[in-house]
């Protein structure tokens, strides 16, 4: 047992003096190279990046982030993938014959495989293009929820259940970005047939203005909710169009306020908002 013990550190202790130290030096080196080149790729992408005209700083932040996390990505992995190969050849395994193997195995899947370039190629384009970025919120199809995740292969969604939906890119075909630039409060409110529509609208704009002025609300808002238009006459009201732009994302919690400040202001004005009545009327059978 002991001769083993002997003969066991007499192989080991060299290797390790001379394949393991370039071993770590190879791990060390490419640790280094990896978070030297993350910080170039940052660097290089906050300076090429272009800003889009009238876009809001923090759309151009995600927009910068999101190229940064899928170049420092794709870079990561490059230098995984030739870190691991030469461990391996440092370590005393041949790795030709590894690469024609793999190369082999790429060869029979690459049929199976055109799914996957396709999801890659929608991909470069959709961030090259800037459709959209980590943060927004967009539609793709009938999914819709906030952006967590883009690659080049696929994006991830989560929704409004906290559900996490993984879409590969060669599967999407429409996308509608909510979060693009500026979005907006569209807000339909209907009002009884005998009201004074020329005081509704004053009531409105008036109480728009001054959710536009509120100290909370008022950097959310680029212009404020107005009266747009009547936009129908309904079966039981007048159906009234209201529009302001806000900014990205901030559309839902701008109208949800607007909402009940336009019920408060209206229960203070005496305005109704009516509700589907229905009239049955009772025949007397003789």
């Amino acid at each position: 047992m002991k001769e083993q013990i002997e003969n066991f550190s007499k192989e080991i202790i060299p290797w390790l003096l001379t394949h393991g130290i370039k071993i770590l030096i190879i791990i060390t080196a490419a640790w280094l190279l990896n978070k030297i080149l993350s910080r170039v790729i940052a660097r290089a992408v906050r300076i090429a990046v272009v800003p889009e005209k009238d876009a809001q700083p923090e759309s151009e932040k995600k927009r910068e982030d999101t190229l940064i996390r899928i170049f420092s990505g794709v870079t990561g992995i490059a230098v995984l993938t030739i870190t691991f190969m030469m461990v391996l050849q440092e370590a005393g395994l041949n790795i030709g014959p590894m690469l024609a193997g793999a190369g082999i195995i790429g060869l029979a899947l690459g049929f199976g495989g055109q799914y996957l370039i396709r999801d890659i190629i929608t991909g470069l384009f959709i961030i090259l293009e800037n459709q959209y970025r980590i943060g927004d919120v967009i539609n793709i199809e009938s999914i819709g929820g906030l952006v967590e995740d883009i690659s080049l292969r696929k994006t991830i969604l989560r929704d409004m259940n906290g559900t996490v939906h993984h879409i590969p890119h060669g599967e999407i075909k429409t996308v509608s970005n909510l979060s693009r630039k500026y979005a907006r409060v569209n807000l339909d409110i209907g009002i009884a047939y005998d009201a004074n529509l020329e005081h509704v609208i004053k009531v409105i704009d008036q109480t728009g203005t001054e959710l536009a002025e509120d100290e909370h609300f008022k950097e959310m808002i680029l212009t404020p909710p107005k009266f747009l238009r009547v936009d129908n006459f309904a079966d039981s009201a007048i159906i009234l169009k209201i529009l302001g732009d806000t900014k990205p994302l901030k559309q839902w919690e701008v109208t949800g306020e607007l909402r009940k400040r336009i019920k408060i202001a209206f229960d203070r004005e005496g305005i109704e908002i009516p509700f589907p009545q229905h009239v049955i009327h009772q025949a007397k059978i003789k």
